[in-house]
């Protein structure tokens, strides 16, 4: 990752003083004539995400004043990075390391660049801490965002399952965990049926990645994501214009690994567990078809109601998996329904949860760090939904109401028993750029898992 963030400012850095839209008038009567004429002339009023560039009486850059969110947001100054002339800069005003580390962290996020089939140019400006925020955690959380999204961005010719394991390989290496796959026919011998029905039509064979770190003693944290490196819909095959973007429908496990990164990186003390089922959800003479019957790894059938339901079947098996060990925290994380885009829209990630102070947490750290969420119901009622003439549960109701809903209620009967869990269903790409948000690959929900996970269990 090329950074352009500095550990610490230097004599020559051009103060960037961020203002909220409520202290600027008492700063500006405090303003030489020079300054004020300037803002005057801009128009410049501390609006969040504005900024001004005031020049001293050489013309030469003296000072940039930026509008401020209250509280503040990582976004406030993010857009400045690719904005401002080549040089250093350093914030000035009453900030604290806290405040510092969000702004420094949308200016590191700003100079995301997906450059692997395209030259990219990297911002010029770089930005000096200068208020006590730790400028190893800032670039960790940076990468950890970053390694998701270039998952994300890839296109499934170069990251079909194999490939995705590969990275999950790469990331265990660079912090000694142990890492594991169960690849192909085996998923059968070791009883994972529904990752190996799902996948069985693809080019790649279908496979568990399991990634395991830390201490005995700590907390026990499970991550499952959704590793869909491709989704065709199968033989419920998808329109063209929905076809389009499901490179991404791996996203679920691109924020997996983001985020397990992150924690061995920071060595948040748990005891952490990744579990992703890497398929394609391809058509061939072997695809998996429409009212076929699974039975699945906790014995339970599954009547198949649409295969482009396939997601909430291979996280099925990494549910009942995991609920083996009877973990502290399980959460998984998916592009799972287009239900969940219609509900709370691209930006917000939708929440379920069976555990409300979980669920009070997680969007209490969602709020904090400026990466919302949402909680829906698991409303009970709709469990009649997933019932089956046939079998003991269907995929996917034959119904345009509640799919959100009825998914998460789905995969809530691979759960065990009493064991607080989280699940996601998110868009996992921005449609448009944003500052330090550009359009492609998006880490939803990474770093309001994380600031969770660390308030909980650090101390």
């Amino acid at each position: 990752m090329t950074s352009n963030l500095l550990p610490k400012a230097g004599s020559g850095a051009v103060a960037i003083t961020g203002l909220s839209e409520g202290e600027f008038a008492q700063w500006r009567k405090a303003q030489s004539p020079l300054v004020a004429n300037q803002l005057k002339l801009h128009d410049f009023a501390a609006k969040p995400g504005s900024s001004c560039l005031l020049l001293n009486a050489k013309g030469e850059l003296e000072q940039v004043v930026a509008g401020l969110s209250s509280p503040i947001s990582p976004w406030d100054i993010a857009a400045l990075a690719d904005r401002l002339p080549e040089g250093t800069y350093r914030l000035a005003g009453k900030l604290s390391a806290g405040d510092e580390e969000k702004l420094a962290l949308g200016w590191l996020l700003q100079g995301y660049r997906f450059g692997r089939y395209k030259k990219q140019t990297p911002p010029k400006a770089q930005l000096a801490l200068a208020h006590g925020a730790d400028y190893n955690r800032i670039v960790a959380m940076a990468a950890a965002v970053m390694t998701a999204r270039d998952l994300i961005n890839t296109p499934a010719e170069d990251l079909g399952p194999a490939e995705l394991a590969a990275a999950a390989v790469a990331i265990a290496k660079s912090h000694k965990a142990k890492i594991s796959q169960i690849v192909g026919d085996d998923l059968l011998a070791q009883n994972f049926p529904a990752i190996h029905r799902v996948g069985r039509a693809a080019s790649q064979a279908p496979r568990l990645i399991d990634l395991q770190w830390g201490q005995a003693k700590h907390p026990k944290v499970t991550l499952v994501g959704k590793g869909v490196c491709f989704d065709t819909g199968g033989l419920d095959i998808k329109p063209s214009s929905g076809m389009y973007l499901m490179k991404k429908d791996m996203g679920g496990a691109a924020v997996a690994l983001g985020l397990a990164q992150l924690i061995m990186t920071l060595k948040l003390p748990v005891r952490l567990r990744v579990l992703i089922p890497a398929v394609e959800n391809a058509i061939s003479g072997n695809a998996y078809r429409p009212s076929d019957v699974i039975t699945m790894r906790n014995g339970k059938t599954v009547e198949v109601g649409n295969t482009d339901a396939e997601g909430r079947l291979i996280l099925a098996d990494c549910l009942t998996l995991a609920s083996a060990e009877q973990p502290d925290l399980l959460i998984d994380f998916s592009t799972l329904t287009g239900a969940a885009r219609t509900a709370v829209g691209t930006e917000i990630s939708a929440l379920f949860s069976n555990n409300d102070a979980l669920a009070e947490g997680l969007a209490k750290a969602g709020a904090t760090v400026d990466d919302p969420i949402w909680r829906l119901p698991l409303h009970a009622s709709y469990n009649r939904m997933l019932d089956s003439r046939i079998a003991d549960l269907n995929s996917a109701p034959n119904s345009p109401y509640a799919g959100a809903i009825t998914a998460a209620l789905f995969m809530q009967h691979f759960v065990g028993h009493n064991i607080p869990w989280a699940h996601f269903d998110f868009m996992a790409w921005n449609l448009a750029s944003k500052p330090g948000r550009p359009e492609g690959g998006e880490a939803m929900a990474l770093r309001s898992v994380f600031a969770y996970l660390e308030e909980r269990f650090s101390a």
